[in-house]
């Protein structure tokens, strides 16, 4: 899908808007975007819809204040040039603005777009999520419970006062399944999915998957307490990732002390072989792109190197606050959910690696293998503490998956963990965190 002429058009009449109310610099952020949307309940279709979104939103910048509006009614655009600028000067002067950032060369990531989830069909849809069924089907005494297909083919445009004008098109699609297996009245449940920027996924598997782990979670014994070794599976520790270590990267958490991370530049805070990466330019990266959420471009950013942090994730607003410390670019990490919302710090694709990793299921003699958790958006990110609920947990005996346990709790710290880990080989990207298999020593509840 290429982005419609006439918005880049009504794009640049809103800059000039956005001036002639006094703005002294304008920013519009655009999109175009088309979704299909199969959601599964049970073993029917209970929703399947095409949607068309379109519109335009606007940061007008007075005295330094930034004020913000955005519509989908492009016949508004003289209101909504009006009502940004109002919001800036509500908020009254703001010292440590510096601008909005100029035009710099832009590198295109590679595989973002699919032309054939651009020109999907509903009735495609459909048949995949057909197959999903059908691949949990074929395990006997397991049913879906909910589940679904989302594909999306989207155009984004930024364009502001310091010349920048960018578009990009991409493509999203997002498969999962959740399945129930029962037995003698006791229930267990299980979980998968795909998330790509192309279409080419085994939609059977993913059912089959789901359908199989519910089956084999049946009959869980009580988990013991005390420390044990806990292999987090990718879709567990990612989520651990991004609610108790991610905010304390964010550079605008460092600078309003919600991070523990403040001053710790230069000093080693996890194991010396491990590395943290995010990649803006990571190939087929579910949040790569050319440029951010303000027009800045994409790039690699070390945050972590040989268990040494190196540094932080900036927009433009909050590098430009840095500036007094040295000089300070943004790293390309402002990112925005669309025009109806401002950018904010955070991640792109945030890449874990270890020059040292292994089969930690085969180096495993006794411990916990865990696939994913409940419970992490209530960690503390800047302790880093956490307790959550896992899900769909395996005793390991000699390197093999052995009775699943019906209940148990993790408890511990992302700090310390990061300090601790073992890695394994089997990276996955799960949103917008690639990572594998970990394992640490922690503190277990069994239930």
């Amino acid at each position: 899908m290429n982005m419609a002429e006439d918005l880049l058009g009504l794009a640049n009449r809103l800059i000039s808007l956005a001036h002639r109310v006094g703005a002294e610099e304008a920013e519009v952020f655009g999109v175009t975007s088309r979704s299909l949307n199969v959601d599964l309940r049970k073993d029917v279709v209970e929703m399947a819809c095409e949607s068309y979104n379109r519109g335009l939103g606007l940061r007008a910048v007075v005295n330094g204040a930034v004020g913000f509006s955005s519509t989908s009614d492009l016949s508004k655009l003289e209101i909504v040039a009006e009502s940004a600028a109002k919001a800036a000067r509500a908020r009254g002067k703001d010292e440590t603005w510096s601008s909005l950032p100029l035009c710099e060369k832009l590198t295109l990531p590679k595989d973002v777009f699919d032309s054939v989830i651009d020109n999907i069909s509903p009735e495609e849809c459909l048949d995949k999520s057909s197959e999903m069924l059908d691949g949990c089907a074929s395990v006997s005494g397991v049913e879906p419970s909910s589940g679904g297909i989302f594909c999306a083919s989207i155009s984004e445009l930024i364009v502001n006062s310091q010349g920048i004008e960018f578009e990009e098109s991409s493509t999203f699609m997002h498969a999962s399944l959740d399945a129930v297996a029962r037995d003698k009245g006791v229930a267990s449940t299980g979980y998968e999915f795909e998330s790509s920027r192309n279409f080419r996924a085994n939609f059977g598997e993913i059912g089959l998957s789901a359908a199989q782990l519910a089956k084999r979670s049946l009959g869980g014994v009580k988990g013991e307490t005390g420390v044990a070794e806990v292999l987090l599976m990718p879709m567990a520790f990612s989520e651990l990732l991004d609610y108790s270590f991610v905010p304390s990267i964010c550079a605008d958490n460092v600078q309003k002390g919600r991070s523990s991370l403040a001053g710790k530049l230069g000093e080693g805070i996890a194991d010396e072989k491990l590395s943290l990466i995010d990649n803006g330019l990571l190939k087929g990266g579910m949040a790569s792109s050319s440029f951010d959420g303000e027009g800045v471009p994409s790039q690699r950013t070390s945050v972590i190197e040989d268990g040494v942090l190196k540094g932080f994730l900036y927009d433009s607003y909050t590098a430009g606050k840095d500036m007094e410390n040295g000089l300070i670019k943004s790293t390309g990490n402002a990112m925005r959910a669309g025009y109806v919302t401002v950018p904010r710090v955070g991640i792109s694709n945030l890449i874990l690696a270890s020059s040292d990793t292994s089969d930690l299921l085969a180096d495993t003699r006794s411990g916990v293998l865990v696939n994913g958790v409940i419970g992490a958006h209530t960690a503390n990110p800047i302790s880093g503490d956490f307790s959550v609920e896992a899900k769909n947990v395996f005793r390991v005996v000699d390197g093999e998956i052995e009775k699943p346990l019906r209940s148990l709790m993790l408890a511990g710290n992302i700090f310390d963990l990061l300090k601790h880990l073992h890695v394994g080989i089997d990276s996955r990207a799960v949103g917008s965190i690639v990572t594998p298999t970990i394992k640490v020593e922690m503190k277990v509840i069994g239930g």
